[in-house]
């Protein structure tokens, strides 16, 4: 019976599904150092993780049977996906399923610090009756800047008209303007208009400590300042020295250079002594709805890559998308995009006379993915020649 080991909280969901396609499951709560990793995945032939957990280089060596990975999150930094992929190790992620959890917690955002919701609260708590509209704004009529207009910042800019705010998104990329939303030509140009500026770039390497003191500083007097998106990409230190000085009226902030493991953790962060600040634990995706459709979405990957070899959304092997075909069995060749693959495949198949019901190639970047549905499953001397086909990286029989 195939294993699969499910950390960090995973919904349930995942797990009975992957019991019912045959799988036996193990779950455990918080996420897993290295060594610890390595010594869970003995035996396990797909891991599921959401932003904790990292699968490392050390861990792929490690763990040669490991077929598959699914991270129960939106992000996927914390896999060596190159790595990952040149050793026949498939990565699925869900990049819409918690879009519209984000969404909805960053308009909150925006409406509590443009309140001062927080430091009315915190007054409240202390005994102190402040009741004064002294820095408390509507949203309505006043600009918002999206840095990022991907899934989650296009979303955010529908949401954010609806409420009336005027949008300005900036984005490396060519991005379709939803609504009446303006595309800035630069960062600066942007920060130097928005009241509420929220961040929503991937996690990337190149955009570690994309947001500092000089991004700060061209941001507007009294503008708030938003990142639900990661942890390294914002310098807290320059966040905190804007809003001491007075230049930045609020903030909120939900991810975090260091994070904790597990929950019950302790954890401290000089920002908490801010007046008009919301510190949340890294829950932009974290509801149940969202935590349920990830863990549906995901699994799904998971159980169609293993019994169909269907990479399908896959971010770091070639893409097909296959069905069953009943009465064949199916061959799933993974290797380096060397030039004459398919033919020697073709050829080691003609050579015992199996004749080949369908076939599906696809190649990205330096790896190449064929799948062949044959009418009978070849012999133990044929499995091996395909094997040992030059580049090949890993090869699986699907029945």
């Amino acid at each position: 019976m195939p294993k699969a080991l499910l950390l960090e909280n995973i919904h349930p969901f995942a797990a009975q599904s992957l019991r019912n396609h045959g799988f036996e499951v193990e779950t455990r709560k918080g996420a897993l150092g290295e060594d610890e990793l390595i010594d869970a995945l003995e035996g396990v032939d797909l891991l599921g993780i959401r932003s904790k957990t990292s699968v490392t280089r050390k861990v792929i060596d490690a763990c040669p049977n490991l077929t598959a990975v699914g991270c129960f999150c939106i992000g996927t930094n914390q896999v060596d996906l190159d790595y990952a992929g040149k050793h026949g190790l498939a990565v699925f992620n869900a990049p819409y399923s918690n879009t519209r959890s984000v969404v909805e917690l960053v308009i909150c955002d925006i409406i509590c610090l443009l309140r001062r919701i927080p430091a009315h609260t915190h007054h409240m708590k202390q005994g102190v009756w402040d009741k004064s509209a002294a820095g408390s704004h509507e949203v309505r009529g006043k600009t918002l800047g999206i840095i990022g207009y991907g899934n989650i910042g296009s979303q955010l800019s529908v949401l954010a008209e609806a409420l009336g705010m005027r949008v300005v998104f900036y984005d490396t990329e060519e991005k379709l303007a939803m609504g009446n939303a303006h595309r800035c030509d630069t960062l600066n140009e942007l920060l130097e208009q928005s009241d509420a500026v929220s961040i929503h770039v991937d996690g990337r390497k190149e955009n570690t400590g994309f947001f500092g003191e000089e991004q700060f500083q061209h941001m507007k007097q009294d503008a708030i300042f938003i990142n639900l998106s990661r942890g390294f990409v914002a310098d807290l230190d320059s966040l905190k020295r804007h809003l001491d000085s007075g230049h930045i009226s609020g903030a909120a902030v939900d991810v975090f250079p260091v994070e904790p493991k597990k929950v019950g953790d302790p954890f401290s962060t000089p920002l908490a002594d801010e007046d008009n600040m919301i510190l949340t634990p890294h829950i932009g995706g974290s509801t149940l709805e969202a935590q349920e459709a990830i863990g549906h979405f995901v699994s799904q990957r998971l159980e169609d890559y293993w019994e169909k070899g269907s990479t399908m959304l896959s971010v770091n092997l070639p893409q097909i998308t296959l069905t069953s075909l009943p009465g064949t069995a199916r061959i799933a060749h993974l290797h380096a995009n060397l030039p004459g693959v398919l033919a020697k495949v073709n050829r080691v198949l003609g050579e015992e006379n199996i004749n080949i019901a369908a076939q599906a190639l696809g190649t990205e970047g330096e790896l190449g993915y064929v799948v062949t549905d044959v009418s009978q499953t070849p012999s133990a001397a044929a499995l091996d020649a395909l094997r040992h086909i030059e580049g090949t990286i890993r090869m699986r029989v699907i029945r």
